[in-house]
């Protein structure tokens, strides 16, 4: 089968090639699926350059999340048949970027009538991720204010939706007028254009000087900063990951004095250490797709052969919403 692979450690355009490689074997407990449709995530682009927490002997196959078809299903888990929809993520190192991949039966999910291949292959590590940062992580109320960076990108704009679904007023920080755009779409009640205005005083002036409450910040580096200026009385800042490139040092000097908690979230350990999280965020997620027509903001569906682009295209910092890489 075809596979696209990390053969060097670069840039991906660089770092990416298509290969023949052998069909993977399943193993207990789990399932062989046909990728119908594979979602572009931030980790593939550090992947790339070798700069991931998680860092695989090379050559291995790239691709964190998929929607796939059950080829060969998992003798003790009669939840999936051959030929039902799933989605989650692929089990390394069968990476989703490829025909065919392994998933865990138990990080494996029915996919929502609802829901399109395309938007379930970019739905599942954004959503959790988001459910996780507002309602675990943060523990966000009605009527709070939800400060979101990035938040015309993949987790961005999950939080997004999921922070109007809990009754949060939600305050979006975005890159450009088509991201301005993509967040009015998604629900945002204020949108901030960082190119063009004060993000701070923005916020300021959005909240009445009061700040924000609930903060996800998937980029880092001056998009943290401005959260710690902007955070309110027992307010709490939600770290997801680093995707400006620079990540800042946190002032804990800083978090005493204003009253603030700083949050870490690495959802991939959820499904190892508290399973019982993301089975309540799967059960809410679901509910939030079939009653009020929670959908992902796909902003490209590219071809197969077109994977390293994708993938540049995520890095170079250009998107809106999920890029999703079409099966073969």
């Amino acid at each position: 089968m075809r596979a696209w692979q990390i053969t060097r450690l670069a840039e991906p355009r660089e770092a990416l090639d298509l290969r023949d490689v052998e069909i993977p074997v399943r193993g207990a407990g789990e399932l062989r699926v046909r990728v119908l449709a594979a979602a572009v995530n931030f980790p593939d682009v550090l992947m790339c350059r070798g700069i991931y927490q998680v860092r695989p002997d090379l050559p291995f196959t790239l691709g964190l999340e998929l929607c796939g078809e059950v080829i060969e299903a998992c003798p003790t888990d009669d939840r999936f048949s051959v030929g039902d929809r799933v989605m989650g993520m692929a089990k390394a190192p069968s990476g989703s970027f490829a025909d065919e991949a392994i998933m865990l039966s138990t990080s494996a999910f029915a996919v929502p009538p609802e829901l399109t291949t395309e938007e379930a292959a970019g739905f599942t590590v954004a959503y959790q991720t988001a459910w996780t940062a507002l309602h675990r992580r943060a523990g966000i109320r009605r009527g709070e204010t939800l400060l979101v960076t990035a938040a015309a990108g993949g987790v961005g704009s999950a939080a997004v939706q999921l922070g109007r679904a809990a009754g949060a007023r939600v305050i979006a920080v975005v890159g450009g007028q088509a991201k301005v755009t993509a967040a009015e779409a998604l629900g945002a009640h204020v949108v901030i254009d960082r190119h063009t205005d004060d993000v701070v005083e923005r916020i300021k002036e959005a909240t009445g000087g009061g700040g924000v409450d609930v903060v996800v910040d998937p980029v880092g580096g001056a998009a943290y900063a401005w959260a710690t200026k902007c955070i309110a009385f027992e307010g709490r800042i939600v770290v997801v990951g680093f995707a400006g490139g620079d990540i800042q040092e946190a002032r804990l000097n800083h978090a005493l004095i204003k009253n603030y908690s700083i949050l870490g979230l690495h959802w991939g350990m959820y499904t190892t250490a508290a399973p019982a999280v993301v089975r309540e965020a799967t059960r809410s997620l679901e509910e939030l797709v079939r009653v009020e027509g929670l959908r992902p903001l796909v902003g490209d569906a590219m071809p197969f052969l077109d994977t390293p682009r994708a993938v540049q295209h995520l890095a170079d910092g250009g998107t809106v919403g999920r890029i999703v890489i079409r099966g073969s």
